[in-house]
């Protein structure tokens, strides 16, 4: 796999992991933390009889999940280990087959594993090993409740490991609610972002955004840009005003079958679209080799939500450019993460481009379908579907009226 020498954070955590210890390690995005909890899992696995799951990887996200399971494989190749993984948006069938099959390493999405623990689908008596993976994220109040009610499931005598690329220190305190004297492993200050990574801002109004944004990928040295944005509903929009104007771009968010966000993500990484607009469920962990630029189209409320956006360019000690469109109104958003990287964010602006002139691109009034998206029950003038009879007031004297609806 081109593994060579340990970057940092594997250097400090492979060895008090392999000797079993809890460990709660941060490292800065790209810097191989994936491999820092794998390598140590499959190392202790060994020594264990096959065919019971002894290893429990939690990941926020469908496609970090899918990442981590593929790096099991790839460790894991010339072992007799084997690994399986559980998340949404897909039948079960295939993953209770999995978890059924005899499978060392289980790697889920909290909300799956819960549907698939009640159903009797898991067997985690024999579990050695729990690994949170983006670990600030986990421990989180949205996450919090599945993965309280998953370790109230797992045996008291187990080691834990959490990884991040940010750990607040909230988080912090709470992890050690689940760990036993963990070793902290800190490398570099855990709120810089990754090394390599040039920062820009460009100051512009809210309603010239999407102008200013296609300015700059006229650019040709812009080979991989992901553009991030705060909604599914702006990601949509964003990406049908970019294929108007003959960009080659993909969309990935959560409103999307998982086919449709493997595809997208996969025609990304391969270089079959040079764009992808997403939104936040592309930020944490995610692994895509080559990204030229990341763009903030929206500036994130949350500071260390930057960190992890901007990590995904400049991986694996490469170069990259991280560039946000700043607005009036998210100036004081961009002021906090301005002061978690302690120093001031240099602006720019693009020559010819006149910020005043009024927006050229507007957005159209059809809403971005996915592939493979149906129109069925709409009518053919592109409205609501008609309303079921049965919805008739009969009270009104058999009168006609449309019940409400978020149409």
């Amino acid at each position: 796999m081109g593994y060579t020498t340990p970057t940092p954070i594997q250097d400090r955590t492979i060895p008090p992991a392999v000797l079993g210890r809890d460990l709660v390690g941060t490292a800065q995005t790209g810097t191989g933390k994936t491999a820092a909890f794998l390598l140590p899992t499959l190392e202790r696995l060994l020594e264990l009889p096959p065919g019971r799951i002894y290893a429990l990887v939690l990941t926020p996200t469908r496609e970090l999940a899918i990442q981590a399971q593929e790096f099991v494989r790839q460790l894991g190749h010339h072992t007799r280990i084997r690994g399986v993984a559980v998340y949404g948006g897909v039948g079960m069938l295939e993953q209770e087959r999995g978890l059924r099959g005899h499978a060392e390493i289980v790697v889920a999405t909290p909300g799956r594993l819960l549907d698939h623990m009640r159903r009797g689908y898991v067997n985690f008596s024999n579990l050695r090993i729990l690994v949170l993976d983006e670990g600030d994220r986990m421990l989180d109040m949205g996450f919090l409740p599945d993965v309280r009610r998953i370790l109230q499931s797992l045996p008291s005598d187990r080691q834990t490991m959490l990884f991040s690329a940010t750990m607040p220190a909230e988080v912090v305190r709470l992890a050690h609610d689940y760990l036993r004297d963990p070793k902290m492993v800190h490398v570099d200050p855990t709120t810089v972002a990754a090394v390599g990574v040039s920062h820009i801002a460009l100051p512009v109004p809210s309603s010239r955004k999407t102008d200013l944004l296609v300015e700059l990928l006229r650019d040709a040295t812009m080979s991989s840009v992901l553009v991030f944005v705060r909604t599914k509903h702006r990601a949509d929009r964003l990406v049908d005003q970019l294929l108007d104007r003959k960009f080659d771009a993909g969309v990935l968010h959560g409103g999307r079958s998982q086919s449709q966000r493997v595809r997208a993500l996969d025609n990304f990484r391969q270089g079959a679209h040079r764009l992808l607009v997403a939104t936040d469920i592309a930020a944490r962990g995610l692994d895509v080799e080559g990204v030229s630029h990341v763009i903030n189209y929206d500036v994130p409320h949350e500071p260390e939500t930057y960190i992890h956006r901007v990590g995904r360019t400049a991986r694996a000690q490469r170069q990259g450019d991280a560039i946000t469109l700043v607005s009036s109104e998210e100036e004081s958003d961009f002021a906090r993460i301005e002061r978690l990287l302690g120093n001031k964010i240099p602006r720019s602006q693009i020559p010819g481009f006149d910020l005043t002139a009024p927006p050229t691109i507007a957005a159209r009034r059809a809403p971005y379908r996915p592939e493979g998206r149906s129109d069925r029950g709409r009518s053919r003038r592109g409205g609501p579907p008609p309303q079921s009879r049965r919805h008739d007031d009969r009270r009104g004297g058999g009168r006609y009226t449309p019940r409400r609806s978020n149409w």
